[in-house]
């Protein structure tokens, strides 16, 4: 355990209280753990479901920034032998969500549907407007940033 906090970069105590149940971890500690275990952050919150599968809007499994207004619900998690996640993401103005590197080879594809957003890496991140497209990598540090209320999009995460 002490060896996965280190590597996750998280203390110790975070990761007892989370392996207890209960800790409530943000989606930075997730996709710290993801990282660290070298898995898909999907497999850390998808639960099981039937062959078809309806997400209306408002529902399905939530992840929330700690310091970005801004929720992540995935969508449709990888299958063992398959490499993508579906995720829909809201935002709103104000702090920007920045993510670490996810595990190496990972490309995101961000569609956005509605709003403006800053998304890309951190250096040099593009603005978006509904119906954009960009990909990037995302193994390295990137962010997403809501420029206009009601900002979403739709990202597909690559694992390779």
């Amino acid at each position: 355990m002490a060896e996965l906090a280190r590597r996750a970069g998280i203390a110790k105590s975070t990761l007892s209280q989370l392996e207890s149940g209960a800790g409530n971890p943000s989606v930075e500690t997730l996709w710290a753990l993801g990282a660290a275990l070298e898995v898909p952050f999907s497999r850390l919150v998808d639960p099981p479901r039937p062959h078809v599968r309806v997400i209306r809007a408002g529902e399905g499994p939530v992840t929330y920034a700690e310091r970005a207004d801004y929720a992540a619900t995935l969508l449709a998690s990888c299958p063992p032998g398959a490499r993508r996640d579906i995720y829909r993401i809201t935002a709103e103005p104000g702090e920007p969500r920045i993510s670490d590197p996810h595990i190496p080879g990972s490309v995101e594809h961000l569609v956005l549907g509605a709003g403006r957003a800053l998304v890309g890496p951190v250096e040099a991140p593009v603005e978006l407007g509904p119906g954009d497209y960009v990909t990037y990598p995302g193994d390295a540090l990137h962010v997403f940033e809501a420029l206009a209320p009601g900002t979403a999009a739709v990202i597909v995460m690559e694992h390779v």
